[in-house]
């Protein structure tokens, strides 16, 4: 069956109008046209789509209203992480009036964007296990036009604001009990509450400081910079713990990771032990202990995995600095982990074009 056929999506039309065409000339010189071209001539969509098309239920029966096709919405979220936009209607909007944006979606200059609240429902019906195999997609491609990923990567976490005002710890035990009560899910009119605050962050401290929010736990590879791997958790989840999951999530290829880097925050006997039982080099930097204080050739081992880990302080740093990623979106752990990966998508699919581009 072709795609589109018996299957409840949205006619676009692909012929080209008259305004199509008066456009085209002036879209030579424009430079959101020229970094969408680049991207289009590596990444592969038709890739993308079919793998979408197997998470994706909404739009395969006729029935009902036409979906919009799942490859133009995952776009629409990409192109919010390109151009830095802040919400959705805001999306939205700019699809409508830029040119360029349409061109990327093949969406005709006469038709308007997907409404708002269709991007956030497509992220309530994306699941994070599709996010997952679509970021493995698009490394995997860049790892067959040879950019390494699996050399060596760098661990680290930082933290998140909550997307909500912050809450004692006992408040935050009064505000569950109140929502798991029947009465709780609904508003003062008795309608199933739409918006609820952020019960899933809590309380740490770092550098003297409290902290209300989440935890980000990423891995980063050392050598072309690609996010491999993020997830996030509650603030007063310990860094350590989640080194094994990110060195496993990072594996987007059958070549093994060569080789793992990370603070003093993830020194100890299990994940000495994990990497070990995996054949992984060790590259946690070491530090005193109760019983012995580190040598000087470990503190200049030290320097040297710093020099290596600087690339997961980078990417925190860029995507703090040009997404906004130092406070949540949302209210939820799983939707803020939806962001996160979308976010890395986008990080990849930049990177990596940019990359081939240079050579």
């Amino acid at each position: 069956m072709k795609k589109g056929e018996d299957m409840g999506y949205k006619d676009l039309g692909k012929e080209i109008s008259f305004a199509d065409l008066a456009v085209a000339k002036s879209l030579k010189h424009n430079r959101s046209v020229k970094m969408m071209e680049r991207i289009n001539k590596v990444v592969k969509w038709r890739n993308i789509e079919a793998l979408l098309m197997e998470y994706y239920e909404v739009g395969r029966s006729d029935e009902g209203a036409d979906a919009y096709p799942p490859l133009m919405l995952l776009k629409c979220m990409l192109l919010q992480k390109w151009f830095r936009i802040q919400s959705d209607p805001e999306l939205e909007n700019q699809i409508n009036d830029r040119i360029s944006f349409k061109k990327f979606l093949d969406l005709p200059l006469d038709k308007p964007s997907p409404d708002h609240s269709t991007f956030s429902r497509f992220r309530s019906r994306l699941s994070k296990d599709a996010m997952i195999q679509l970021n493995n997609v698009v490394l995997q491609e860049f790892a067959k036009r040879g950019l390494s990923i699996n050399e060596g990567i760098a661990v680290d976490a930082r933290l998140v604001k909550s997307a909500s005002k912050p809450l004692s710890n006992d408040g935050i035990k009064e505000e569950k009990k109140k929502k798991d009560r029947p009465e709780g899910k609904l508003d003062n009119k008795g309608n199933p509450i739409k918006f609820s605050r952020d019960l899933e962050s809590d309380w740490t401290v770092k550098n003297d400081v409290p902290h209300y929010g989440l935890k980000e736990h990423a891995s980063v590879d050392v050598d072309n910079g690609f996010i491999l791997a993020t997830t996030l958790t509650p603030a007063s989840d310990h860094d350590s713990k989640y080194l094994p999951y990110l060195a496993i999530a990072s594996c987007h290829t059958e070549d093994p990771i060569e080789k793992v880097y990370a603070d003093k925050g993830y020194y100890g006997e299990p994940n000495r032990a994990f990497l070990s039982m995996n054949e992984i080099e060790d590259g946690i930097m070491r530090k005193d202990t109760k019983t012995a204080k580190i040598t000087e050739l470990e503190k200049e081992r030290n320097k040297k995995i710093s020099k290596k880990r600087y690339i997961v302080e980078q990417y925190f740093g860029l995507s703090h600095l040009h997404d906004g990623a130092y406070r949540a979106r949302f209210t939820r752990i799983v939707k803020n982990t939806w962001d996160a990966m979308c976010r890395q998508m986008a990080f990849n699919i930049n990177r990596g074009t940019k990359l081939l581009a240079t050579t």
